[in-house]
């Protein structure tokens, strides 16, 4: 690997030749090698949408040169497209403000602007990543802003449209499944009967629930930083550039974005990161409910409750042949119990607001957005691989029912309470159905009977 020098304030450092970055990111790479673990994608595109967008502001307010602009706006679409991944290397793990993937972000894109003006890769001139591409921004305003748009729009085009379609998917089969009886089953024993059907309006209720109370959050997270710059007071920009810059984003992105109506706590707390985790891990709450029953109403074949069929998807032992396991829903789970993780970090980095600046930022930004990406692609995968495929086995759940010893719970409004536990254990004593003990006590009329039990 051949290098270049390149300095900073700090003096001369070596990086690879190739590199787009510069001083300050070869900095952090080697302060911060720590975890391997890089911001996601989607934080990295927003980010360079702010440059981008800074770009094409300022120059509009005489704040930049036209051709630096230019150069910039092409540098930051480069970015956004993809076509420089690799060369956003900073750590999670680093500077809780993200300064670090901020200099990592107007490097890369002041070096690939310069290599358009001059041929020539990174370096400072004529496109200075400082005083051109983070013009008018502080890493303090600029990355709490990234992380709101990119989380917003994650759930946006990610996680909501996918969770409409489970909703959709589970109300589907509470329809097709609403004439099924089977029994109820609380404190795993058994209860009084119900529908398929109206176990699965439950899940689906659920699911719109979960929509809801991500939908409630998204005002909080469309309030945006920028334009607080260090500490929130604004010094070094534009009275202008922020609200014309996030006007621009909101353009490109479709969002409802706009200024923070208050930009101290927008810097140095993060409670709306908070509050949007939340509701992600209530969303994951709810797909352990759904996932654990379905699973458990599958278990089996032969030996388990056994009401539901789940679709086979693959071999499920090394050593037993023929077993097939319930893989999306584990899938589901792990998935969700890691959301749950993601929380608890997220929320003792939402402590770390000290004084005028949250410095859990990185934290936070890869942790929310993995909480996402995970519940995006699960739900994709619960209803495309399980749900649509669920059966339910319905000679099964009448037998369950016909069984069941809360088949005398119908009986209490006729004969009462006591004498309705009587002929349950005597039913349970002798091995026989309730509907056959009150046969032979002859409780009431054999049509009347029959009827009773039989349900609605």
């Amino acid at each position: 690997m051949s290098f270049r020098e390149e300095t900073d304030t700090m003096g001369k450092i070596r990086l690879p030749a190739d590199a787009y970055y510069g001083a300050q990111t070869q900095r952090a790479v080697e302060n911060f090698s720590i975890s391997g673990l890089l911001l996601p994608l989607p934080f990295v595109r927003a980010l360079a949408l702010i440059k981008k967008s800074a770009a094409q502001v300022n120059v509009a307010l005489g704040e930049l040169d036209t051709e630096i602009a230019a150069a910039v706006v092409q540098a930051a679409g480069d970015v956004m497209t993809g076509e420089l991944d690799d060369h956003f290397v900073v750590d999670v793990f680093q500077t809780g403000s993200g300064t670090s993937t901020n200099m990592n972000m107007n490097e890369v894109i002041a070096g690939r602007a310069n290599e358009l003006l001059t041929g020539t890769r990174g370096g400072k001139a004529p496109v200075h990543p400082n005083d051109h591409v983070n013009k008018g921004q502080s890493s303090n305003d600029a990355i709490p802003t990234a992380l709101h748009v990119a989380a917003l729009g994650e759930l946006t085009t990610g996680l909501l449209p996918a969770l409409a379609q489970l909703e959709h998917a589970l109300a589907a089969k509470a329809e097709a499944f609403k004439h099924i009886r089977k029994i109820g089953r609380t404190h795993l024993q058994d209860a009084v009967p119900m529908t398929l059907g109206q176990v699965f309006s439950g899940f689906a209720r659920q699911i719109e629930l979960g929509q809801q109370r991500i939908r409630a959050v998204e005002p909080r997270l469309a309030e945006l930083a920028l334009g607080g710059t260090a500490v929130g007071t604004g010094v070094n920009t534009h009275p202008e550039f922020a609200p014309q810059v996030i006007a621009a984003m909101a353009a490109h992105t479709g969002l409802p974005l706009q200024q923070a109506p208050n930009h101290f706590e927008a810097q140095a707390a993060q409670d709306a990161s908070v509050e949007t985790s939340g509701a992600l891990k209530t969303l994951a709450v709810s797909l352990i409910k759904i996932a654990n029953d379905i699973r458990w109403l599958g278990s089996g074949p032969r030996c388990g409750i056994g009401e539901l069929r789940l679709p086979s998807l693959q071999p499920g032992s090394s050593i037993m042949p023929g077993k097939v396991n319930p893989v999306i829903p584990e899938a589901v789970i792990q998935v969700a119990y890691q959301v749950l993780g993601n929380d608890t970090a997220i929320t003792l980095g939402g402590q770390s607001g000290v004084f005028e600046l949250n410095v859990s930022l990185p934290l936070i930004a890869n942790n929310l957005l993995q909480s996402i990406t995970l519940l995006t692609g699960a739900v994709g995968a619960f209803v495309e691989k399980c749900i649509q495929g669920l059966e339910a086995d319905e000679k099964r759940c009448a037998a369950y029912i016909e069984r069941s010893l809360a088949l005398a719970t119908p009986l209490v409004p006729h004969i009462g309470y006591d004498r309705a536990a009587q002929i349950a254990k005597k039913a349970y004593a002798t091995g026989k159905t309730v509907r056959q003990v009150a046969h032979e006590e002859r409780l009431m009329p054999p049509d009347f009977l029959d009827k009773l039990l039989n349900g609605p």
